[in-house]
């Protein structure tokens, strides 16, 4: 499993547009990813999931990959955070 943490940036936190490309990214992949925020968990495959955790700016995240992908999956989830949040 490779996991990685990363604050968010976008005054906005997490709303529809980015939560829309990270969930795209997140599909390319056969790994399984959550998210999680203040104890809340959810797929980042989904983005109604991710939109629920209603995430702050500011606040940290925790994704999670496991798969037979999970480096490349994680790897390019994490840049799509860190151009989009």
């Amino acid at each position: 499993m490779k996991s990685f943490t990363y604050v968010i940036q976008d005054k906005e936190g997490i709303h529809a547009r980015p939560a829309g490309i990270v969930v795209a990214e997140a599909k390319k992949f056969a790994s399984q990813v959550t998210i999680e925020n203040k104890g809340k968990t959810a797929d980042l495959k989904r983005i109604i999931g991710v939109m629920a955790l209603c995430v702050k700016c500011g606040e940290e995240v925790l994704v999670k990959v496991n798969g037979d992908d999970e480096e490349a999956a994680a790897a390019a989830i994490e840049k799509v955070f860190k151009e989009n949040l």
